[in-house]
């Protein structure tokens, strides 16, 4: 079994409480997830199955989508509504206040990671020692801000779609823009709705795919591996290439550069490929083996 499965994941779930329960459904090791979403967030999970696996390094740099709930007023330790309240004030913010706030936040900027997250600082996760009462300096990190605007009120809480790059920590961008009007504000909620090239509408619960599985019908739900570099150009290799690409071996080619989705002559997705200067190179292969 080998392809791509978008899981839609619930709350109070893990990423790798995912995986664990997907190897079960699928009585498949070989899982893997690229991105991982925090236990209260739901959305898409893009799971890798089998072979496929080799893929995930891939799309851990695809940009993400998400729909938060930014609940100003409130500081918490770990920057979203589960944490310990820090400082609770009045936010009376109007929407044009917040909206100008907003536009400091779109581009490039930079990001100092929470405390609580999976980072490493001299061989410790940031969590361990928070959750010891300790702090560390964590020096800040670039992330792009393709997109961030208001989209709509939930009760207290105002409801933010962003577009944003790997490695952006949305909790953290809640937290600044309340810093940033200066009352303070968490995470109150969070999904992610996209990332890269697909969409949490096309995804699946856990539930979904135990059932599919039970019905014999699980692998319709899988996407092919190539569907993940489907940006990219396409082209076929010839039988003689083919012997080339599965021993490892570049060959020549007339093809400009560029990154390629490698096929055989029978259709089958071989690999993603590199042309360079007159040369067919492997990035990574998919066939079996």
């Amino acid at each position: 079994m080998n392809g791509i499965l978008l899981i839609d994941k619930e709350p109070d779930w893990t990423s790798n409480d995912v995986v664990v329960k997907l190897k079960g459904i699928l009585h498949e090791r070989r899982i893997g997830h690229s991105g991982t979403l925090d236990p209260m967030a739901t959305g898409l999970l893009t799971v890798f199955v089998g072979r496929a696996t080799r893929a995930v390094q891939f799309a851990e740099s695809d940009s993400k989508r998400y729909r938060a709930a930014l609940r100003l007023g409130v500081t918490t330790d770990t920057q979203d509504i589960t944490g310990t309240v820090l400082k609770q004030e009045d936010a009376a913010v109007t929407q044009a206040e917040l909206e100008t706030v907003l536009e400091r936040f779109r581009g490039e900027i930079e990001q100092i990671p929470p405390m609580y997250s999976a980072i490493q600082i001299g061989g410790r996760r940031l969590y361990d020692i928070a959750r010891k009462g300790g702090t560390v300096e964590r020096a800040a990190r670039p992330v792009t801000i393709h997109e961030l605007n208001i989209v709509g009120r939930e009760g207290e809480d105002w409801l933010l779609d962003v577009h944003c790059s790997k490695g952006t920590y949305i909790r953290t961008l809640c937290h600044d823009i309340g810093q940033a009007l200066g009352c303070g504000g968490c995470m109150s909620a969070l999904r992610r709705t996209e990332a890269g090239a697909f969409r949490v509408e096309d995804a699946i619960t856990i539930g979904e795919a135990q059932r599919l599985r039970d019905a014999g019908e699980i692998e319709e739900r899988l996407l092919p591996v190539d569907t993940l570099f489907s940006r990219e150009m396409a082209c076929t290799a010839s039988a003689q290439e083919e012997k080339r690409i599965r021993c490892g071996t570049e060959y020549r080619t007339a093809l400009p550069d560029g990154l390629y989705r490698v096929y055989g002559e029978s259709g089958a997705f071989l690999m993603l490929g590199r042309a360079e200067d007159g040369a067919m190179k492997t990035i990574k292969n998919f066939f079996e083996v």
